[in-house]
């Protein structure tokens, strides 16, 4: 059994790691609560657009956007892989990268090239780590996303997909459901699929475009995937705050639990050793 000493000292420095971990808990609490604010704000314009842009891909237009041009036996794939910069959020980051890992082994058993964009620090790593081929990166996000920092990233594979390096491009993030729970999510991001407003051909519209057909499908899918970037980000730095928050609340939890068991311990060995002393000095009166 440890010494008193020894377990004095486990206990402060338990202690002070407890102390670490609610403050982190604390912090990331109300980081989260405006990074959800941000996230359902984004949602609604987001799904709005996504649905316009599915609505696209079965309009009979007289004008063919390359985005809508589905390219038979690709050869080459672009991925765009969202994280955090910081860890201590449990589960996110592996999450994401191992379902990332997944099909970048699926593309090179096909034969498929790859292009890898990655957002934020531990993507970035961790793609550096596997040797994959990054286009372009950006770390430092923050807590609250800007467009103006993800458009450059982003235009990496965008022009790459005009220039008929890569055939079909990807995002990987993670998506908010609530506060416990979080999902890692692989979606195609071109070109584009009728999939976005689902099977029913029902619910599909098709447009009049004024002043004409050109100037507003570009604007429009230009702005498609600035909203669907800016929603995977936005999803994604909730998912962290949320997921920081807990894993802070567990180890806090868990560091309480350690304390309340050293300090069980300390009783004991402090028991024990006054026995031994009291035992000691019964001897001693008994042998005078």
């Amino acid at each position: 059994m440890a010494s008193g000493k020894e377990i004095r000292n486990k206990i402060k420095s338990v202690e002070s790691t407890r102390k670490i971990t609610k403050a982190m808990e604390m912090v990331a609490a109300s980081k989260m609560r405006k990074a959800q604010d941000r996230m359902r704000a984004a949602r609604p314009y987001g799904e709005k657009i996504r649905r316009v842009a599915g609505n696209l891909s079965h309009a009979l237009t007289d004008y063919s956007h390359p985005f809508l041009e589905h390219r038979e036996n690709p050869k080459a794939v672009g991925i765009i892989v969202v994280t955090s910069d910081k860890g201590l959020c449990g589960g996110l980051n592996t999450n994401v990268l191992r379902m990332v890992l997944g099909k970048m082994k699926e593309w090179d058993s096909e034969g498929k090239k790859l292009k890898v964009t990655a957002l934020g620090n531990k993507g970035f790593g961790f793609m550096m780590r596997t040797g994959a081929e990054i286009v372009s990166h950006l770390v430092g996000l923050g807590d609250t996303p800007y467009l103006e920092k993800l458009i450059g990233p982003m235009k990496v594979q965008v022009d790459a997909y005009m220039n008929g390096e890569i055939d079909v491009l990807y995002v990987a993030y993670t998506r908010f459901i609530n506060t416990m729970k979080q999902e890692p999510v692989i979606e195609q991001l071109l070109p584009l699929s009728g999939d976005l407003v689902g099977s029913n051909t029902h619910n599909r519209w098709d447009y009049i475009y004024e002043p004409d057909t050109k100037s507003v499908i570009d604007d429009l899918l230009l702005r498609y995937l600035e909203a669907v970037m800016y929603q995977a980000v936005a999803e994604n730095m909730a998912s962290e705050q949320s997921a920081r928050m807990v894993a802070m609340k567990s180890a806090s939890d868990n560091a309480k639990n350690v304390i309340g068991e050293l300090r069980l311990a300390y009783n004991k060995a402090r028991q024990a050793a006054i026995t031994k002393e009291l035992s000691e000095i019964v001897s001693g009166a008994a042998a005078v």
